[in-house]
């Protein structure tokens, strides 16, 4: 069945100095129906984290243009473009005395799938409605502990070492990347990439919900609404990607 694309990318700087995050939805040079959605949370001191940030941006958008839907597969094109982020970070440090760091998130958008990988606490969510088909497991502490079953998921939203990870880019150790892909789409189906920003105020049941119920557009802004208020004036940087696909339209005779 032939889909259309309702998306939206959208960042608020919170509370914090400075805009960390960096985000973006990528098309490819060539069309095609092939896009890249992309958000990474930097991390690393002042403007050492919006560098990182910006670096993964930069090589996702780079390995992009080059990327060939025919003949590569598109992990390769993923997972080639955080590792190479995480060496250029890494090298940015001996040049920025720095020590930057950045999470990352990205979803590629072709005709019929969609294949994601992320690295640290940067998260994706597939929903169909309202109904959480499909969600990132965070690189951090936390996220192990439930893993573990020694906390649950509703003590984790609130465990006082929530923002510990346990890889990022640019880190000493090579990045820990996961990834995954899906080629059962239909209309309905949603997708959410965002930081812990956003995420880290609301359940699965609600983001769901706001996705469903409003265009891409309108649940950015509500979901940057509330998080800013559920801040209560000490909110970190949000960044969000919202895609939605939509039946086309039936051609009425």
């Amino acid at each position: 069945m032939a889909m259309m694309i309702d998306a939206c990318v959208a960042q608020h700087q919170g509370d914090r100095r400075e805009q960390q995050d960096r985000v973006a939805l990528l098309p490819h040079p060539k069309g095609g129906g092939v896009a890249l959605a992309v958000v990474a949370d930097g991390m690393g001191g002042h403007t050492g984290g919006a560098l990182a940030a910006q670096q993964v941006l930069h090589t996702a958008g780079a390995n992009l243009g080059q990327f060939s839907a025919r003949s590569e597969a598109p992990v390769e094109l993923l997972e080639a473009s955080l590792n190479e982020a995480h060496v250029l970070i890494k090298a940015s440090r001996f040049i920025n005395e720095k020590d930057p760091h950045s999470t990352a998130v990205m979803l590629l958008l072709q005709p019929g799938k969609v294949s994601w990988a992320h690295c640290g606490d940067s998260r994706m969510y597939r929903f169909r409605g309202e109904r959480l088909l499909f969600r990132t497991t965070d690189h951090s502490y936390v996220e192990s502990l439930v893993a573990k079953g020694r906390i649950s998921p509703e003590q984790a939203q609130v465990h006082p070492n929530r923002n510990i990870l346990l890889t990022s880019l640019g880190g000493n150790e090579p990045p820990r990347i996961d990834h995954g892909e899906a080629a059962d789409l239909q209309a309905g189906d949603a997708f959410v990439l965002c930081s812990d920003g956003l995420w880290g105020y609301f359940g699965d049941a609600e983001l769901g919900a706001v996705v469903a119920s409003h265009s891409a557009r309108a649940a950015s802004d509500l979901l940057i609404n509330r998080a800013r208020k559920r801040a209560c004036g000490d909110g970190d940087n949000v960044s969000l990607v919202v895609i939605k696909l939509l039946a086309l339209p039936q051609k009425t005779k």
